[in-house]
């Protein structure tokens, strides 16, 4: 079941990302089942699934219901896509596209999944501390550090002057990005890698906070980061503990 779920996932992402050029992409959105190149990327999966399943008669089948199927996802997806809605439509593709590869699967290799592995102990205890790093830390940080919030915001008046180049949320995707980055760390006792990310992020975020005008900012970043840090090592360390006992 896993050799043959795993060409079929190689043969996706070869036809799909690998061996499709943008010159394909952009010809398709444009032109739509009139493309040639839409025939073509079929071509290149049909080519790819039987290169990796090794000619073999017996998955015939499975390789057209899959090259059917991906023309037709491919066309409701060029039918429907708009500048507004892309992403959402790219992901539904391809989770559409997976869920055929799963059917195939299925289809040449019964199998069964045990959904009661999911409310184990350690798996439960897992999704609870990464929902805890992720989103109620940054709630946290942000009761904790509320006091100097005041402090380093702009007047009304500032604000009308300096123009805000921030991009909007980046700083609390950063923040989760971060907080998991160094949770998985501590899960597998790469403290090492945990410095690196220190190191990295004192890089890019303090280099313009030197100044003696930005010291209360230089302040409020840096106690954030160390509670940033300081709660996802927490968790890890948490983690690591309980775990001896389930």
């Amino acid at each position: 079941m896993l050799a043959l779920g795993l060409k079929l996932l190689l043969a996706h992402i070869l036809g799909d990302f690998v061996l499709q050029p943008t010159k394909w992409v952009k010809h398709k959105r444009k032109k739509g089942f009139r493309s040639p190149y839409l025939l073509a990327h079929i071509g290149v999966h049909l080519l790819a699934l039987l290169v990796l399943l090794r000619f073999e008669s017996r998955y015939l089948l499975g390789i057209a219901f899959i090259g059917i199927t991906h023309y037709a996802i491919d066309l409701l997806k060029i039918r429907f896509t708009t500048k507004k809605n892309s992403t959402p439509l790219f992901v539904a593709d391809q989770i559409a596209h997976l869920a055929v590869l799963n059917l195939v699967v299925y289809y040449y290799t019964p199998y069964t999944i045990d959904f009661d592995a999911i409310y184990q102990p350690k798996v439960l205890l897992l999704f609870t501390l990464l929902f805890f790093v992720t989103y109620v830390a940054g709630i946290l940080m942000r009761l904790i550090l509320q006091p100097w919030q005041e402090a380093i915001e702009p007047s009304k008046k500032d604000k009308l002057k300096v123009k805000n180049t921030s991009l909007a949320g980046a700083g609390k995707i950063i923040g989760m990005l971060e907080r998991l980055f160094v949770f998985a760390f501590i899960l597998l006792n790469a403290w090492s890698a945990i410095g690196f990310l220190i190191t990295a992020k004192s890089v890019f975020r303090f280099g313009d906070l030197t100044e003696g005008k930005n010291r209360q900012l230089t302040e409020y970043v840096l106690i954030g980061t160390l509670l940033s840090f300081g709660l996802a090592i927490g968790a890890g360390l948490l983690f690591n503990y309980i775990l001896r006992f389930l």
